[in-house]
């Protein structure tokens, strides 16, 4: 038997060894020390987690405050916020296991890209994309469309500096602005949309799109007609694919990973439709603030704080008194997951910070040839 174990089972054999020569070099002391310095940090950690439990809690309960007070025409004051910043954990770190076999790295999960979004909408929705022949001749149309829906040329063109870096295409994607890298998310095109948002976008729009298409295809002829009208055909089957599950951003996030949300997402690269998602992005924001009664010209920076936290988060902090913006925390405005993996929101650690820094980046980036380039199709 042993010696079926070592010719059949070699590498388990070698394994097993190579373990127990591992707890073997373990000494107590080593092992004690390590048991020592477990107890310290479970104990620290322990009482820093419930502190962010209980300041995480409190954030939550005071957004809560706040929309009902908002529903009742009732005023905000600096005191329904949340004014300290979260705590940090400056505690030791959680001790190594020196017994424990090292893990080997959990390797990421690919993202569709472009090449992904194209085939997925062919094989799918037998879809291919009216490309521009130049990339003036998008920014041209997106320019167009923006100007039709009311966004500004400051407005347009200072969010695209900021979510494209100064000089994205209309194909560009998180992650891929240079030459390398790897896609960190689906988010695609001047207003960076997400499988979701364009999900969304069908769901909430898709019958205007569909109209629209098909008004175009009415005041053109021959073949670009015909080809209009079975665009506009394809539109509407995948709006009923988008309609498929309830409206709702999970449900749209679910969606948005399988083979048909994927290829749903080539839209953004059509000529004819992707500048009227990328619009849409922004107008859904702009809208939102008119319905809350906020009547005021929104700033490119505000604009864009309703595009990056969400529209009721963002429109909480751009409604906010001047006088406020310095004393609120970022944190008011966003889910302890997603503010702990926002270092920008974490440095720019109050309203009045974080909507200068973007001012500040949208400065710097509206000088590339790309922001230029828009600037003049308006």
């Amino acid at each position: 038997m042993l010696l079926r174990w070592t010719m059949v089972g070699g590498t388990a054999l070698a394994a097993a060894s190579l373990l127990t020569s591992i707890a073997l070099a373990q000494t107590p002391q080593q092992i004690a020390e390590y048991r020592r310095k477990l107890t310290e940090y479970t104990a620290v950690r322990q009482q820093f987690d419930d502190s962010a439990s209980t300041y995480w809690s409190t954030i939550s309960d005071k957004r809560r405050a706040r929309n009902a007070k908002r529903r009742n025409g009732e005023t905000i004051v600096a005191e329904d916020y949340v004014l300290t910043q979260p705590p940090v954990y400056s505690g030791p770190p959680k001790p190594v296991d020196p017994s424990a076999p090292e893990k080997p790295p959990t390797p990421r999960k690919p993202l569709p890209v472009v090449a992904d979004f194209l085939a997925n909408a062919r094989e799918h929705f037998q879809f291919i994309p009216r490309k521009p022949t130049t990339e003036i001749e998008y920014k041209r149309a997106y320019a167009k469309v923006a100007s039709s829906f009311g966004l500004t040329r400051d407005q347009a063109v200072r969010i695209y500096s900021f979510e494209s870096g100064g000089n994205g295409k209309y194909d560009v994607q998180a992650g891929l602005e240079g030459s390398g890298g790897r896609a960190i998310s689906t988010a695609l095109g001047y207003n960076q949309l997400l499988t979701t948002n364009t999900i969304g976008i069908l769901t909430e729009h898709g019958g205007m799109i569909v109209k629209t298409l098909r008004e175009k295809a009415h005041q053109a002829s021959g073949p670009q007609r015909a080809e209009l009208e079975r665009k506009a055909a394809i539109v509407q089957h995948m709006v009923a694919f988008c309609k498929t599950v309830p409206n709702q951003w999970s449900e749209h996030e679910k969606l948005g990973v399988t083979p048909r949300g994927i290829g749903v997402h080539a839209l953004n690269l059509d000529l004819d439709v992707g500048p009227i998602l990328q619009t849409l992005k922004l107008m859904d924001s702009v809208n939102f603030a008119k319905r809350k009664g906020y009547m005021a010209p929104l700033s490119a920076a505000e604009l864009e704080m309703m595009n990056l936290t969400g529209d009721g988060n963002g429109f909480d902090m751009v409604s906010m008194p001047q006088a406020m913006r310095s004393i609120v925390p970022t944190s008011n405005f966003f889910q302890r997951g997603g503010y702990e993996r926002n270092p920008v929101a974490i440095r720019n650690n109050v309203v009045s910070k974080l909507l200068a820094a973007t001012n500040a980046r949208m400065d710097n980036q509206t000088g590339l040839q790309g922001a230029k380039d828009l600037a003049a199709a308006f």
